[in-house]
């Protein structure tokens, strides 16, 4: 069996890459040993808004006087949160099947060995079957990574993976590691009801974000009950105790829920893939602006790259790939790559935090502006606090990054990685028609602050 293009991994950069290359008419197969739509469909970004969303729901509905509802009895049922999670997956997974097949693309759901490499194409093993094909891209993605804590065992500690299984809301809850995945867990079960601790290495959560509006976030999260210790770093555990150093001392804490979110590591463990002498950078395999790997015809996308681990980024990444296959003009770009805190209130940024302009040395001013002043997020976010900070450029007052703390800043971050993408000045942001009254409106409000 002969294919223009072999992928290896089923996830955000490799669905995404098997369907476009079948709409342009490339033969294409692609190996997944677990499922269709990789960590984020099924164990990753899409159950866990689900879980948020509900939980969004559940506080509204719990702070109902303040929208002039009158609720007498709130509750939920976690069984059918749960089964509710499950239908949205199984339902996604069936979409992208569906899309996949009317693109052309075979699908196969074993282990892929990578059993031979020619200069014309590269052997595939699956199963009993071999297949060759001309180009290769690999998107094998990303993993839970366990620290070297000394007394750490799997079976004791909860991943993305189990969390996202729990039949009950526990009443206590650890947490390691305050970073997006992390921090989300963090809001969802403080939201339902449990006493949340989280154990932060770094001096703020959400490392990578808006250093402000983080410390915003964890504010608003300690309000809900949730226990951050930051500099907090783990040194040992035995079973469900916890030995942490935090402001040079030693503390032990005792809990029977601990959820590993220390961060995430590329899966590069392929069976034969020493045969392609890739060559790996940051724990990941190393790729140019068009994707491509230093071997020809080798290609990869994702969080195998150890890079931006994003399933956006993953799903961009594809495209290249298969764009550069086909002789298209294109290439990689990651100045505009949106990310998002799906707390509640959400945190969105795109392009330069202040740390990363001050790193690069680069001159710039701020605009922020609190959320209140869109008349949109007033109705809906009775008394929450937000704010929109944009950078500007001092040399050509461009757009350098903008920085939301406050929902749904998700559904509008897309509008500030356009005008970064497209090199947009600060006045030419301010000469654009924003539809009123929407929470986007803040961007143009933000703009003409000084």
């Amino acid at each position: 069996m002969t294919y223009d293009l072999g992928i290896i991994g089923a996830g955000p950069a490799g669905y995404v890459a098997a369907e476009r290359a079948g709409k342009k008419g490339l033969s294409t197969v692609l190996f997944d040993k677990k499922f269709i739509g990789g960590v984020c469909l099924n164990e990753g970004c899409i159950p866990t808004k689900t879980l948020l969303h509900t939980a969004k729901l559940y506080e509204y509905a719990k702070e109902g006087k303040k929208y002039g509802l009158d609720l007498d009895r709130v509750s939920y049922d976690i069984t059918r949160l749960m089964q509710r999670k499950n239908k949205m997956v199984k339902k996604l997974v069936g979409g992208i099947k569906s899309q996949l097949k009317n693109s052309q693309v075979e699908m196969v759901m074993e282990e892929a060995v990578i059993f031979e490499r020619n200069p014309d194409h590269i052997k595939i093993q699956a199963g009993d079957a071999i297949f060759e094909c001309k180009d290769l891209l690999i998107a094998t993605g990303s993993e839970t990574f366990f620290p070297p804590i000394p007394g750490l065992k799997k079976d004791k500690v909860y991943t993305n993976r189990e969390i996202l299984q729990i039949e009950e809301i526990p009443d206590e809850m650890t947490i390691i590691g305050g970073g997006v995945i992390g921090i989300e867990f963090a809001d969802f079960f403080a939201t339902m009801g449990t006493k949340v601790t989280v154990i932060e290495m770094l001096d703020e959560i959400i490392n990578g974000m808006d250093r402000e509006l983080a410390t915003m976030l964890r504010k608003t999260l300690a309000k809900k009950g949730v226990d951050i210790k930051l500099s907090a770093k783990v040194t040992e555990m035995n079973n469900n105790e916890i030995t942490f150093e935090a402001n040079r001392e030693q503390q032990k804490l005792t809990s029977d829920h601990i959820l590993l979110s220390a961060g995430r590591k590329p899966v590069i463990e392929i069976p034969g893939i020493e045969k392609l002498d890739i060559e790996f950078d940051n724990g990941g395999i190393k790729i140019d602006p068009y994707c491509r790997t230093n071997t020809p015809h080798v290609y990869a996308a994702g969080d195998v790259t150890g890079y931006s681990l994003f399933a956006h980024t993953a799903s961009r990444e594809g495209e290249v790939a298969v764009n550069h296959i086909m002789g298209n003009k294109d290439m990689m770009r990651y100045e505009a790559v949106p990310a998002v805190v799906y707390t509640h209130p959400e945190v969105s940024g795109v392009g330069l935090t202040e740390a990363e302009a001050k790193k690069r040395n680069v001159s710039y001013e701020v605009r922020s502006l609190p959320m209140a002043y869109a008349g949109r997020y007033v109705i809906e976010n009775e008394g929450v606090n937000g704010m929109c900070k944009i950078l500007v450029g001092k040399e050509y007052e461009n757009i350098l990054g903008i920085h939301v703390l406050g929902s749904p800043g998700s559904e509008i971050i897309f509008g500030g990685a356009m005008a970064i993408e497209q090199q947009l000045t600060i006045k030419e942001f301010q000469e654009m028609v924003f539809p009123h009254p929407t929470v986007s409106e803040i961007f143009k409000e933000t703009a003409f602050t000084k």
